[in-house]
């Protein structure tokens, strides 16, 4: 067993087997997940894991080179405005509609148990050297 880092053996091994330019969808429970990528579903109940713990813990172990979000997420939840802002200063922002066209040719989404609109963010793997 893993002593540290991420101990779920679906995400382990999900990214692991990332490369560079691979998309990867964190999103809240609400987010309609496409038919296609691969799923890795954490979420257990109404709020947990939260979207910002999820993250927290994907960018531990992500070399990750650019983000998208939806625009609407300022208005319909500042704190997730807020985090992803703080972690990506250079956050691209699209419309909700486009974000979920874009999920579509994500290679993973990880489904956080976050109950607040908009916690949603696609992020872009980069390479460690």
């Amino acid at each position: 067993m893993k002593k540290a880092g991420i101990l779920n053996r679906h995400l382990s091994g999900a990214l692991a087997e990332l490369g560079h330019g691979d998309g990867v969808l964190v999103c809240d429970a609400g987010m309609p997940i496409p038919a296609g990528p691969r799923v890795v579903d954490l979420a257990f109940r109404a709020g947990v894991p939260s979207f910002a713990e999820v993250l927290d813990g994907l960018l531990a172990e992500l070399v990750v080179e650019g983000a998208t979000a939806a625009a609407e997420v300022h208005e319909a939840n500042p704190a997730a405005a807020a985090l992803l802002q703080g972690e990506f200063p250079e956050l691209h922002l699209v419309s909700h509609e486009k974000l979920k066209e874009l999920s579509a040719s994500a290679r993973l989404i990880v489904r956080t148990g976050e109950a607040r609109p908009y916690a949603n963010v696609l992020l872009r793997c980069g390479v460690f050297f």
